[in-house]
């Protein structure tokens, strides 16, 4: 067996044997189905809370457009004077919409006031000032002689069909399931990079300080030492990380049988051919959906993207774990490695989500630092092949060159001890 093999072997019997990493393998789909649950519950626990506001309105503009709902219930205050409106609202109620009176409606537009001590929620604030502005339009439709209520009911409502240039149906959702299947992936890579890009980092750390190092460094080559860490550690994330698939599953199975299961039996005898047939249109809808989006290109270019991008990175990790005492000193270094993933992302957002294949979008899915999150969010919209290959040869072959430039700062590092390094000493330490 190779002096590299060992390595690496060493290096992923180290990682899988440590306790943190068995405690994290099996405790961490429970966390992340827990958390799942605990958000649905929480986000569900305020839906019965139905909140009380008072609507002072002597005009008697608006009091008739603010309709209850759900969680919204106005009470009408304007019998009463301003101030007895709003003592009565801030001991009893949420808030208070205040209308005053004025000489034109119009100046309503900008006098109107929601008087509360706690910030409104996003909703009901948008739904204030559409309910006003609606009002205030066909105040105004009818002060310049229009019928607002003919105009009204001849607003029509489009809906745009979507279809092919062979003729086929095309899907009227399947951009949002694209950009979200793309961010998934993306994002993932991105975690996967830094939670065992600092695995790598403080590995070699903990050699350094314990002066393991010195012995392992007097039989084989740094370089070596680099690459056996890099991909041991690899391989001990990818196993943790099928582990994790494979129990986050079978979890979310399991306890989406119990829970279905249950509301199943109470169900079941109302259960009509409509609701079947309902089923079956969305199975078959789903059906559609999944034959539109590229599904093995997705799952294989994750597979080379992620072992590229780790790959890397991780390259620089070893580097500055090698260049550094401890993890304190490490930060100054971290943040330049980490500016490329943040720019990654939000180009991801801003760019690929709107036009997938823009220039913007094509130039950072090509460069190795970006690309592999930059063209996981772009690859369900669909990437030519020679982009997509040009992306993979360019992100390889950088990866071997940082190597190539880590190793000799790696060389360098890991002897040297009691020193914080500044980017000025890392460079010297290249010329070496």
């Amino acid at each position: 067996m190779s002096v590299l093999s060992l390595i690496i072997k060493r290096e992923f019997i180290a990682k899988v044997r440590n306790k943190s990493f068995i405690v994290m393998t099996f405790l961490g789909p429970l966390l992340i189905v827990g958390m799942t649950f605990l958000i649905a519950y929480l986000s569900s626990v305020n839906k019965g809370d139905i909140k009380t506001i008072g609507v002072h309105d002597r005009a008697n503009i608006f009091v008739n457009d603010f309709k209850n709902s759900e969680d919204i219930k106005y009470v009408n205050l304007s019998n009463l004077s301003y101030d007895k409106a709003k003592d009565s609202a801030s001991n009893a109620f949420e808030g208070l919409i205040y209308v005053p009176e004025v000489q034109n409606v119009e100046e309503l537009a900008t006098k109107t006031t929601y008087i509360s001590d706690d910030s409104p929620k996003m909703d009901f604030l948008m739904n204030l000032q559409r309910t006003i502005d609606a009002k205030l339009n066909r105040e105004n439709l009818n002060k310049l002689g229009f019928d607002a209520e003919k105009i009204e009911k001849a607003k029509i409502k489009s809906e745009v069909q979507f279809a092919k240039f062979s003729g086929e149906d095309g899907l009227k959702n399947l951009t949002i399931i694209k950009i979200i299947i793309g961010f998934v992936f993306g994002y993932l890579i991105m975690m996967f990079i830094i939670i065992y890009g600092n695995m790598v980092m403080r590995s070699v750390i903990e050699e350094k300080t314990n002066r393991i190092i010195e012995i392992i460094i007097s039989s084989v080559k740094p370089f070596q030492l680099m690459m056996g860490k890099i991909i041991g550690t690899s391989l001990a994330g990818i196993l943790q990380f099928l582990i994790w698939i494979i129990l986050g599953l079978v979890l979310m199975l399991s306890l989406t049988a119990v829970f279905g299961g249950q509301q199943e039996v109470v169900t079941t005898t109302k259960v009509s051919s409509e609701q079947a047939a309902l089923v079956s249109d969305i199975i078959s809808q789903m059906h559609l959906y999944i034959n539109e989006i590229p599904v093995f290109t997705i799952l294989i270019s994750f597979v080379i993207f992620f072992i590229g991008g780790y790959f890397l990175y991780s390259s620089f990790y070893a580097a500055i774990g090698a260049a550094v005492d401890s993890e304190t000193d490490s930060q100054q270094f971290l943040m330049p490695i980490l500016m490329p993933l943040m720019l990654a992302v939000y180009v991801g957002f801003l760019t690929v989500m709107n036009d997938p294949n823009g220039t913007v979008a094509v130039v950072f899915s090509l460069i190795p630092l970006t690309s592999p999150i930059v063209m996981l969010m772009r690859i369900p919209f669909g990437v030519p092949l020679w982009q997509l290959l040009l992306s993979i040869v360019l992100l390889y072959g950088t990866f071997i060159f940082v190597v190539w430039f880590a190793s000799k700062i790696y060389r360098v590092g890991i002897l040297m001890y009691g020193k914080k390094p500044t980017w000025k000493e890392l460079y010297k330490w290249l010329k070496y």
